[in-house]
């Protein structure tokens, strides 16, 4: 019994914790995508022609499946939209790594004084992984909109 609600306060940590990061970082690409277009393009692994539309709905993914994560709805796949995403950014990061590209992560902010990518983004990026991906095979769905609504259908 104590294992299973560890689990479930495992989980409410890890949504919520995931849930307001994505959420914080679409805030400022929804709002300028345009600059996240110039944030895309500074990677050079994408064609010009689609950085505006990358740059347009890839913050709305983001925005709505933290939106899910923190109401608890379409957990399973809102965490798995946002491991995809994350594995992409994080090899999207490595490969500018490797070609000795200095650039801006674009991840939170798109101000060009920001902070360079380097390894420790790589890192960072692979806990985040590790922690959506949890979230996908997770079972818990205690302390959640969808376990309320099932609660309330079955009553």
């Amino acid at each position: 019994m104590k294992q299973i609600l560890a689990n479930d306060y495992f989980a409410l940590t890890a949504r919520i914790f995931l849930g307001f990061l994505f959420l914080v970082a679409s805030i400022d690409k929804i709002v300028d995508p345009q600059a996240f277009a110039v944030s895309i393009g500074n990677y050079k692994a994408v064609p010009d022609s689609l950085l505006l539309t990358l740059a347009t709905i890839l913050p709305w993914v983001e925005l709505l499946c933290s939106l899910c994560l923190l109401s608890g709805l379409f957990l399973r796949g809102s965490s798995f939209l946002l491991s995809a995403l994350l594995v992409i950014f994080t090899l999207a990061i490595i490969s500018a790594l490797l070609r000795g590209l200095d650039i801006t992560c674009g991840c939170f902010t798109q101000d060009p004084a920001a902070g360079t990518i380097g390894w420790r983004k790589v890192l960072e990026n692979i806990g985040l992984i590790f922690l959506s991906v949890f979230m996908v095979f997770s079972t818990s769905v205690k302390f959640s909109l969808q376990h309320y609504l099932q609660q309330t259908k079955l009553s």
